[in-house]
């Protein structure tokens, strides 16, 4: 019988964190150093200078590669730096871009006014029909850029239909897995051509690290990668990658405990008389709900929702919780909350992909659920 793949948490606890050979540690030392001592000239024994390759950031890349199902893996020092590197790998000026108009307000904000500038052009659709998708891809078109789950709204995408439509005419698709994590969704086996985190969220899992990820199975474009990771020189610490690392360990059991509270909170909202509209995939209602089921393995900690007393209300509420703080960013123990029409997403003001003022984002934690639901209540009464 031939010997079965080891499951995800094994892979998590395992991949790149081999015990270290000179005592047995079985957490892999940080690596420090900045540069490394060559036995003659162009002949290394793997690291040159930490700009180009750390040991320790070559272990974060192994083991989030492994858990993507992705042949190249990079690590960055933040999300929006590998979304860059991504970007000038792919785009030339005079060459366009396909935008979600539901989309982290980063991104738009990287595409419109640092891209944009340089000759490389965008356009917004929405890709909830991947079938309208093709009149939309013009030759200049070379990328399909997507979030699914989507932020803020908690869309969900048909990432094997998108990346069909790409495909047939001729562009790549990029898939942002920051919400679901390689726990939930793998991009890549859908048919993917690039995954990106924001490996600040849920990878790391602690508010308390930045960085971000880049996977791919493109030979060529991880080439290109590797280059602009080094040229650029925008690399994450060695102890930034141990604790991006050490966050991944618990990230299943984590993982867990997000989608069970998230349920229980998007429950608690759709039955409240303050609440016009709850975003969670996990809700039947939701339309995109099947969808999740047949592509993820859970539907997330990520919850939105609509106050129906309008902005004010809405902005009034945020700042009554006691237990989710008020704060932005996502994906960590403790619960947040915002209003990203005036946080997260303040730069997207003004354009297609604009947010409607009174939607209020969730970022469930860890916390006992009873607890949550007490404080959203207290908070939505007042």
């Amino acid at each position: 019988m031939s010997p079965r793949e080891p499951g995800f948490e094994t892979r998590a606890i395992h991949l790149g964190q081999e015990p270290d050979p000179g005592t047995g540690a079985v957490v892999p030392p940080i690596h420090l150093a900045t540069t490394y001592r060559q036995e003659g000239v162009g002949r290394s024994q793997g690291f040159e200078y930490s700009r180009s390759g750390n040991p320790s950031r070559r272990a974060l890349e192994v083991q989030l590669a492994g858990l993507e199902r992705a042949s190249h893996g990079f690590a960055f020092a933040s999300g929006l730096a590998g979304e860059d590197a991504l970007l000038r790998a792919l785009l030339r000026p005079g060459q366009r871009l396909v935008l979600p108009r539901d989309a982290y307000g980063g991104t738009f904000r990287l595409v419109d006014q640092v891209l944009a500038p340089t000759g490389v052009g965008y356009l917004t659709a929405d890709l909830s029909r991947p079938q309208d998708l093709a009149q939309l891809l013009a030759p200049e078109v070379r990328l399909v850029w997507a979030e699914t789950p989507s932020n803020p709204r908690l869309e969900v995408l048909d990432i094997g239909a998108l990346a069909q439509a790409a495909h047939g005419a001729g562009a790549l698709l990029v898939i942002d897995n920051t919400f679901a994590t390689p726990y939930l969704q793998n991009p890549l086996e859908l048919g993917a051509d690039a995954v990106v985190h924001s490996s600040t969220k849920y990878l790391g899992g602690h508010s308390d690290v930045v960085g971000g990820f880049v996977a791919t199975n493109l030979d060529w474009l991880a080439e290109s990668l590797a280059f602009l990771q080094n040229a650029t020189g925008a690399v994450p610490s060695p102890f930034d990658c141990y604790l991006v690392q050490r966050g991944v360990r618990t990230l299943a059991l984590r993982m867990e405990r997000h989608c069970a509270n998230a349920a229980r909170v998007a429950d608690f909202l759709q039955q409240h008389p303050a609440v016009e509209q709850v975003n969670y995939p996990g809700l039947p209602s939701h339309p995109g709900h099947e969808l999740a089921r047949r592509q993820m393995r859970g539907f997330g900690g990520m919850v939105s929702f609509r106050h129906r007393g309008g902005e004010g209300a809405a902005t009034e509420m945020v700042t009554l919780t006691r237990i989710f703080h008020l704060a932005e960013s996502l994906g960590a123990v403790e619960s947040l909350i915002e209003l990203p029409a005036r946080m997260t997403h303040a730069s997207v003001a003004g354009s297609d992909l604009a947010v409607e003022a009174d939607l209020v984002r969730l970022s469930v934690g860890l916390e006992t659920a009873e607890d949550l639901l007490e404080d959203l209540d207290q908070a939505l009464d007042r």
